[in-house]
C-alpha cells in the first residue's frame, strides 16, 4: 500500500507511518488512492487533494478550485414543515439548516443528524400514539415516547382490580406462580376467650393490695386486738375486761373518694394530701370519751390523749384521763406530748391495780410522764440545734374512782366541774402554770387584763429536759352531786375560760353522752377559730347513793 503524504481531508502534510491526520483527525488508512483517470473529488472546504499511485507529489498538486458562495455550498433540504395549528415535533432539537450553515473551523464537515418525519397531531382528547418515539416535552405537557402524564396522581391507591395484570406483579402475571395463600387468621384473637385464667393476651400487674381496701372490698376479719402494749400512741385507749373495739373500715380519698393513700399521706389517684392520723381522733369507752382535733391554723396535732378504764384492788371500777399538749415552740412537741400521756396512763394503771391511792399515783404518774419526755431529748435521734429547745408538753390528769374525783397537772391544761343541775355552780380544778396566772396570784393585774394581755399563755411549768423546776401540783374532790369532769388543753378553753362559760358551752346531757359532748365541745371552739389543736375528755361522775360530799 502506498504511502500518504498529504491527508486527502485537509492537505496537512504527512509523515511516514501516520495513521490519523494530527489536524483533521481523519483516519489515514482507510483513505484509498484515487484510480488512475480519475478526478480528485473536491472537499466541503474547497480543498482538493488527490494522490495518484506512483506519482510525483510535485506533479500530482493540482491547483485549488475557485471559491464557491456560501450559498453555493451543498446543503440538505429542509424538512417538510408541520401544519400551522400543529405544534412542533421537537423544540428542543436545532433545525438541521443550522448543522449545514455552521461548517468545521478545521477537518470535514458534521454531517447533520437524520431526519424525523413528522408527526401528525393527535386527534382532541385523544391519546398519543406509542410510536411517537422519545425525546421531547409536548405542547399538552406529554413526554415524546411514553403515556399521557395525569394532571394531578390519586393520593389513595387504587384497589386491586382497577390495575392491570401489568401493574399487580407477579401475582398477576399469567407466568407466575399463585402465591400460597393467607394463613387463616386465628379464632383466638377474634372470639371471646373461655373462661381461662391463662388464656389472657396480656398479662396485667399485681393488684395493689391497698386497692382492695381502699375501694370497697370487704376487709379482712380482724384478729382479736391485745391490749395496747405499755408506751402507747397519742390516743391510747385502754380497759380491763372490756369488750374490743370494733374494726374500723379503711379509708377512701377525702377529695376524690377513689385513690389509695400512699405511705407519705397522699392520694395516689388525685395527689391529694390527707388528713394524718392524728389530725382528729375520737374513743369512747364506759365512762370517759375524748376528742382531739388539729384545728384550722396548725399543720399538724400536737395534743395526746389515753384514756383507760381498770378495776381497783377492792374490785370498784376506775376511770382514767390524761390530756397533753406539746409546746410549739420546743422541738418534736408531737413526740412530747404522745410520750406523756402514755407513761402516764401506764403508772395510774399499775399503781391504781395494786392499791395505791388514787392522789399517790397521781403525783407519781405525773413524774413518770416527765421522765419520757426527758428521754426525747437524750435519745439522739434527731439532731438539735443548741438554740433549740428540748422536747417539752404541758399534762392534766383526772381519776374517778371510789366516788372521789382527783386531778393533777403541770402547765396550762385544765380541769373544769360542771354539774348537771347548772344552777348549783360550775368550778374550774387547776391553776395555770403561766405568766398570766403569777400577775393575778401576785395582785398585780385582775384575771381580765392579765389573760388579755400577749404574754398570758407564757407557761411556767412544763415536762421536758429543760424545764426549770418540776413541780407536780395534785388535788382530790367529793362531789357531793352528779355532773362531768371536763379535761382539755387550751385550744378549748381559749374560747371558754371561765368555769361558767364552759358550762354554757357543754350539753346538758353530757353525762349519759359523754362523746357527743366531747365532739360538741371541739366543734366550738373550732367556730370559734380553731388556733390551736383542740383536745378534750369528759368522765361521767355519779354520787354513791346516800352519800354527801362538797366540790
Amino acid at each position: 500500500m502506498a504511502q500518504l503524504t498529504a491527508c486527502p481531508s485537509c492537505d496537512e502534510p504527512l509523515e511516514s507511518g501516520d495513521k490519523f491526520c494530527g489536524v483533521c483527525g481523519a483516519d489515514l488508512t482507510a483513505a484509498a488512492p484515487p484510480l488512475d483517470g480519475d478526478r480528485p473529488t473536491p472537499a466541503v472546504n474547497g480543498s482538493a487533494r488527490a494522490a495518484v499511485r506512483g506519482a510525483d507529489p510535485e506533479q500530482q498538486r493540482v491547483p485549488p478550485p475557485p471559491p464557491q458562495p456560501p450559498a453555493q455550498q451543498p446543503v440538505q433540504p429542509p424538512a417538510p414543515a408541520l401544519p400551522a395549528e400543529a405544534p412542533p415535533a421537537f423544540p428542543d432539537v436545532a433545525p438541521a439548516a443550522a448543522f449545514a450553515e455552521a461548517p468545521a473551523a478545521h477537518g470535514p464537515p458534521v454531517p447533520p443528524p437524520p431526519l424525523v418525519p413528522p408527526i401528525a397531531p393527535p386527534p382532541a382528547g385523544g391519546p398519543l400514539p406509542e410510536s411517537a418515539g422519545a425525546g421531547g416535552t409536548l405542547a399538552d405537557g406529554t413526554v415524546a415516547g411514553g403515556p399521557a402524564m395525569p394532571a394531578e396522581y390519586p393520593l389513595a391507591a387504587p384497589a386491586d382490580g382497577e390495575l392491570g395484570p401489568e401493574a399487580i406483579g407477579a401475582r398477576a402475571r399469567p407466568d407466575a406462580a399463585d402465591p400460597a395463600p393467607d394463613p387463616a387468621p386465628d379464632p383466638a384473637f377474634n372470639e371471646p376467650h373461655a373462661a381461662d385464667p391463662a388464656a389472657a393476651v396480656e398479662p396485667t400487674a399485681a393488684a395493689d393490695p391497698r386497692d382492695t381496701a381502699t375501694l370497697g372490698a370487704p376487709p379482712a376479719e380482724p384478729a382479736e386486738p391485745a391490749e395496747p402494749a405499755e408506751g402507747a400512741g397519742p390516743g391510747a385507749a385502754r380497759t380491763s375486761g372490756a369488750a374490743p373495739a370494733r374494726p374500723v373500715a379503711a379509708k377512701a380519698c377525702v377529695a376524690c373518694r377513689a385513690g389509695a393513700i400512699d405511705k407519705d399521706g397522699y392520694c395516689e389517684n388525685c395527689g391529694h394530701a390527707q388528713p394524718r392520723e392524728r389530725d382528729h381522733m375520737e374513743i369512747e369507752l364506759d365512762g370517759v370519751a375524748s376528742v382531739t382535733d388539729r384545728g384550722l391554723r396548725h399543720h399538724r396535732n400536737e395534743d395526746a390523749y389515753a384514756v383507760s378504764t381498770t378495776a381497783l384492788a377492792d374490785g370498784s371500777p376506775a376511770v382514767i384521763a390524761v390530756v397533753c399538749d406539746g409546746v410549739s415552740s420546743a422541738t418534736r412537741p408531737d413526740e412530747a406530748s404522745a410520750a406523756a400521756s402514755a407513761a402516764a396512763d401506764t403508772s395510774l394503771l399499775d399503781a391504781l391495780g395494786r392499791g395505791v391511792h388514787p392522789q399517790t399515783a397521781m403525783h407519781d404518774a405525773l413524774l413518770v410522764a416527765a421522765k419520757a419526755v426527758n428521754v426525747l431529748a437524750e435519745d439522739g435521734s434527731q439532731p438539735r440545734h443548741p438554740n433549740q429547745n428540748a422536747p417539752a408538753c404541758t399534762i392534766v390528769s383526772a381519776i374517778v374512782a371510789s366516788g372521789i374525783l382527783t386531778v393533777g397537772w403541770i402547765g396550762d391544761s385544765r380541769a373544769y366541774w360542771v354539774p348537771d343541775d347548772r344552777t348549783a355552780g360550775s368550778a374550774r380544778l387547776t391553776e395555770d402554770d403561766s405568766w398570766a396566772a403569777q400577775m393575778v396570784a401576785a395582785g398585780l393585774m385582775s384575771e381580765a387584763e392579765a389573760y388579755a394581755d400577749d404574754r398570758a399563755h407564757a407557761i411556767t411549768g412544763w415536762l421536758g429536759a429543760d424545764a426549770y423546776e418540776l413541780d407536780p401540783h395534785t388535788a382530790s374532790f367529793k362531789p357531793d352531786r352528779p355532773g362531768v369532769v371536763v379535761v382539755c388543753t387550751d385550744g378549748l378553753w381559749n374560747y371558754a375560760e371561765s368555769a361558767e362559760e364552759m358550762a354554757a358551752a357543754l350539753p346538758a346531757d353530757a353525762r349519759s353522752r359523754p362523746l357527743h359532748s366531747a365532739q360538741t365541745l371541739v366543734g366550738f371552739a373550732l367556730d370559734g377559730g380553731g388556733h390551736d389543736n383542740v383536745t378534750v375528755a369528759l368522765l361521767p361522775f355519779s354520787v354513791p347513793p346516800g352519800r354527801a360530799g362538797s366540790a
